[in-house]
């Protein structure tokens, strides 16, 4: 690995905010004393802004830069593979690079869209008369206009309500309970009211006019009739919609889809009322897709008591979709997207930092989820990125040098081996046993001390016994043992043949 450093040049002036790339290494001082500098002699020169134009003597670049000294590798340094750049503690400041670490979290997602008010359709009434007649008179005038439960709407002349208050009377007459069960049934299902069946039974005359009312408290809208109108089965009169609770319907995209479900939190906010919010919830998420938008609708449900949100008003609504499954999230920051691969900076320590690919999962504003490429704890740059990344991307790999994957770095903390259990104990778990040498980790024999996992059962284990047994190196570096195979009829009787060895002293390995 080269020993370089980046500095990074801000011109002035009409340049002001462009940044130059300095491959610099240090520079051997003066010795006050006459001394002879400890520095290695550069290898050769290079221009800043292109590394293939080479000199072997410092100079200018054509660009008319100093060149820029680089030394023979250190094979004291660490090995990350192509592409690893390394910048002095200084630059680093001065750059302002800054690092954050790849946690495993939940992605909790804000989606912002907007929306449309409507009544709530569950109390969304529409009027239709049952029988042929004439409005005689109306008592709503225009749409809009409020309306209680029980309040006069309109008053219908109809021959065939007209006809059915007699038939009524005439079975009150007759005194026939039958007939007038009947009669006050057929009353009911052509929309009078029971106040207006009551009077007929008290006064036995007929109307010629009968009253309706409406059936709830709300506003009229689709008003359709005027006073004289003709009107029949299947002429729809006007809509009654009920104000104290509404549907607020929105839309998402196709990729938002799997974060809304049914009960996530809503805030809202309208231009008309600017610094009021409104809390509601997500009430149904449809279940088709519209072809053309590549959108799901939503519908969700927003108290209304002071009666302020009126249907097609325009809305603003962010929904907090929070993920059920953790997944490891980086800064959105850190991620640098081209056309053909997605990457981030990996920071690798001690100034050394490299570009390499992941594969993304979900976006959010604030966060990206990595599926491959990071493991939770690794650190990656989110400021000054784009700087290391162009000069990590002139050599490097993309591919994560020198870092194990999951699996290979499991199997490198495991190992299986022969052994005799000296002692155990149940309650805590412990086994002491005298295991046979490790050649892998190049380990002598050894008797120590071992946790023993939950999913192994003891009670078929006891002192004396061999056994051939696998165990982990945890995080925490203790020894745990996972498998036991007890040995059949080869059940040794102590530890006289192994090394001991103290439990502080446990193997005594690199396990990073």
């Amino acid at each position: 690995m080269n020993k370089s450093v980046i500095f990074i040049s801000v011109v002035g002036g009409a340049l002001l905010g462009a940044a130059t790339v300095w491959w610099l290494a240090p520079r051997s001082s003066d010795n006050t004393d006459g001394g002879t500098s400890s520095e290695p002699e550069p290898l050769y020169w290079v221009a800043p802004m292109d590394p293939n134009y080479q000199r072997d003597k410092p100079g200018k670049s054509p660009m008319g830069m100093d060149l820029i000294p680089v030394y023979a590798e250190d094979q004291q340094g660490p090995d990350s593979g192509p592409g690893t750049v390394s910048i002095s503690p200084e630059v680093v400041n001065n750059l302002g690079v800054r690092t954050a670490p790849a946690e495993q979290a939940p992605l909790e997602t804000e989606i912002n869209t907007v929306g449309y008010v409507h009544y709530n359709e569950d109390k969304l009434i529409h009027l239709h008369p049952r029988v042929e007649g004439w409005i005689e008179k109306l008592y709503i005038k225009a749409e809009g206009d409020p309306v209680a439960a029980g309040e006069p709407v309109y008053d219908l002349y109809a021959p065939a309500l007209v006809n059915a208050q007699e038939e009524y009377l005439l079975a009150l007459e007759r005194n026939n309970q039958r007939l007038i069960s009947a009669a006050s049934e057929r009353l009911r299902a052509l929309q009078l009211a029971e106040k207006t069946i009551d009077r007929l039974r008290r006064t036995r005359q007929v109307q010629q006019t009968v009253t309706l009312y409406s059936p709830q408290d709300g506003v009229v809208d689709n008003l359709n009739i005027r006073e004289g109108f003709y009107v029949q089965p299947g002429t729809t009169l006007m809509s009654i919609g009920a104000l104290d609770e509404v549907w607020v319907g929105a839309e998402v995209f196709e990729r938002q889809a799997a974060l809304v479900e049914a009960g996530a939190p809503v805030t809202m906010t309208l231009d008309y009322l600017p610094g009021r919010t409104w809390q509601g919830q997500v009430d149904y998420v449809y279940p088709t897709l519209d072809a053309e938008t590549r959108t799901i609708k939503l519908r969700m449900r927003f108290a209304n008591p002071d009666r302020v949100l009126k249907p097609n008003m325009f809305a603003q609504v962010s929904i907090q979709a929070r993920g059920e499954t953790s997944g490891l999230l980086i800064p959105r920051e850190a991620l640098i997207r081209t056309g053909n691969s997605d990457r981030v900076v990996l920071a690798l320590g001690d100034g050394r930092f490299k570009s390499i690919n992941v594969k993304v999962g979900r976006v959010t504003p604030d966060k990206v989820e990595i599926l491959d490429g990071l493991r939770a704890g690794e650190k990656v740059v989110t400021s000054a990125q784009f700087l290391l990344d162009s000069e990590s991307a002139k050599s490097s790999d993309f591919k994560r040098m020198h870092h194990q994957s999951q699996n290979q770095a499991d199997a490198s903390r495991q190992a299986d081996v022969m052994g005799i259990i000296n002692s155990l104990d149940q309650e805590q778990r412990v086994m002491n046993i005298s295991r046979e040498a490790i050649p892998k980790w190049n380990r002598g024999p050894a008797t120590m001390d071992f946790q023993v996992s939950e999913a192994v059962d003891m009670t078929a284990l006891k002192p004396g016994m061999s056994i051939h047994f696998v165990f982990e190196i945890t995080p925490q570096r203790e020894f745990l043992v996972t498998v036991v195979h007890p040995m059949d009829g080869n059940v040794g009787g102590g530890s006289g043949a192994h090394d001991s060895m103290d439990h502080s002293n446990h193997e005594g390995m690199n396990h990073d």
